[in-house]
């Protein structure tokens, strides 16, 4: 360093470290930024670890001074020819690793549905039936069709027609007086509207969405057996099945809801209870 650069230099302070150039005459300063004053100058190890604190292990992330949000400009040595390539390769994967992760978890959840609702099938139609369908079906209309099976299930569970028959009632129950022999409470007055929360803002309440959709074509082939089993068409008494097992679990499932709307609107708050004095 040549005697102009140090006068030039001399009662430098590192804001990292706070120590001047009388304390280390050896170290190395860097001036990085368009700072002026006190942070101006630093020096190179202090800056060295203060990037490497923020680069978190990333060596190509950029860095900024905190002051002046002027970037760093970082130079690394020449690097070998294999060196280089490997070093190309480690960033090319990188990048490409979360595009192949989610192409990977997308095609994997594709081919679940698409086996899904291929076993559906055969679970609605028959083994035997719905091998045949299948076989003699375009193959693009089974990679197309069979996936939608589950998207439609599930899609046809959010559809909470319990509720909409449910305020129905309430709102003309009091013109139609036998449904309070059957539902109790229908038509009573209510001291006060309770609010009601989302369904779909729990997610126990999607997740049950989930389960029952999936898990429907089953309990609906159940249903269909035990309560339709004169009907030879497999097809016929899975639909059946289904349509049976929807009214009665829509039936239990209006009467529960009203008998809660019913307990929240009757709720009371009690007085506190007075102490008595010793």
């Amino acid at each position: 360093m040549s005697h102009d650069s140090f006068l030039l230099r001399k009662g430098l302070s590192c804001w990292v470290c706070f120590a001047t150039d009388e304390d280390d005459r050896t170290a190395e300063w860097v001036r990085p930024c368009r700072c002026r004053g006190s942070t101006k100058w630093v020096h190179q190890a202090c800056l060295q670890r203060w990037v490497d604190e923020k680069q978190r292990g990333n060596s190509t992330a950029r860095v900024a001074c905190p002051q002046c949000n002027a970037e760093y400009l970082i130079v690394f040595p020449k690097l070998g020819p294999v060196v280089y390539v490997l070093d190309l390769a480690d960033r090319l994967i990188s990048k490409a690793g979360p595009f192949a992760a989610a192409g990977i978890m997308v095609g994997s959840i594709y081919w679940t549905a698409v086996t899904y609702g291929a076993v559906t099938v055969m679970q609605v139609v028959g083994h035997k039936e719905g091998l045949d369908v299948m076989e003699r079906a375009d193959p693009l209309f089974l990679l197309i069709g069979l996936p939608t099976i589950p998207v439609m299930l599930i899609l046809g569970k959010m559809i909470r027609w319990e509720d909409y028959v449910l305020r129905l009632w309430r709102k003309y129950s009091n013109k139609l007086q036998i449904l309070n022999s059957i539902f109790p409470g229908i038509g009573c007055p209510v001291p006060r509207i309770p609010a009601e929360a989302n369904p779909l803002a729990d997610h126990v309440s999607a997740t049950r969405i989930l389960c029952g959709a999936l898990v429907f074509p089953t309990i609906a082939t159940i249903v269909g057996k035990l309560m339709f089993s004169s009907v030879n068409s497999n097809l016929q008494r899975t639909i059946l099945g289904g349509i049976a097992f929807v009214a009665i679990k829509g039936a239990f499932k209006v009467y529960f809801k009203q008998q809660q709307y019913l307990r929240q609107a009757h709720r009371k708050i009690l007085n506190f209870p007075e102490q008595e004095e010793a």
